[in-house]
C-alpha cells in the first residue's frame, strides 16, 4: 500500500512539474517524441526515427512518412494558445515553421531498418490541441486561403 502511495505521489508531482492535465501527459509526451527534433538534419531521419524507434501504430513496420518540427516547445505549444488559429478540427500556425518531412524509401521494411528521403522545408502546420497542449502533427500546409 505505502509503494502505490508514493507511486501515486511521483505521478501527480510529475505532472505538476509540467503544469498540465494528467490525461494529456503522454499524448502531449508522444507528439515531442515524434515531431520535435530542434536539430535534425535533412539526412537525419534514419537515425532519428530508427533511434527513436518511430513505426506504424501497433506495429513493427517503417511509418510512411513523418515529419519533425524544428522548433523550441514553448513555440510549438503557442500555437495552441495565441499563435494559431482554428483550421476544421485542428489548429494551423500563423507564422510558419522550419520541417524536416520524411518520407519511407524501402516500403514493406521493419522497424530499425527503416530507410527515408529527408526534406527540408518552411511551412505553415496543422496540429490538434487539448486545452493548450499540441498532441498530434496532422500536417504541413502549402497553400490555403487566408
Amino acid at each position: 500500500m505505502t509503494i502505490q502511495l508514493v507511486c501515486l505521489l511521483l505521478v501527480l508531482l510529475s505532472a505538476a512539474a509540467f503544469s498540465q492535465p494528467l490525461d494529456v501527459l503522454p499524448r502531449y509526451k508522444k507528439f515531442i517524441e515524434q515531431h520535435v527534433n530542434r536539430n535534425i538534419p535533412a539526412n537525419g531521419c534514419d537515425s532519428v526515427i530508427n533511434g527513436k524507434g518511430i513505426s506504424k501504430t501497433n506495429s513493427n513496420e517503417c511509418k510512411e512518412s513523418n515529419t519533425f518540427i524544428k522548433a523550441n516547445l514553448n513555440t510549438i505549444r503557442d500555437i495552441c494558445r495565441d499563435a494559431g488559429e482554428p483550421y476544421g478540427t485542428m489548429t494551423r500556425s500563423i507564422q510558419p515553421f522550419s520541417i524536416i518531412h520524411c518520407q519511407l524509401l524501402n516500403y514493406g521494411g521493419r522497424l530499425r531498418h527503416c530507410q527515408y528521403r529527408g526534406q527540408a522545408r518552411t511551412r505553415r502546420i496543422a496540429i490538434n490541441c487539448d486545452r493548450t497542449w499540441p498532441v498530434h502533427y496532422d500536417g504541413d500546409i502549402v497553400y490555403f486561403q487566408n
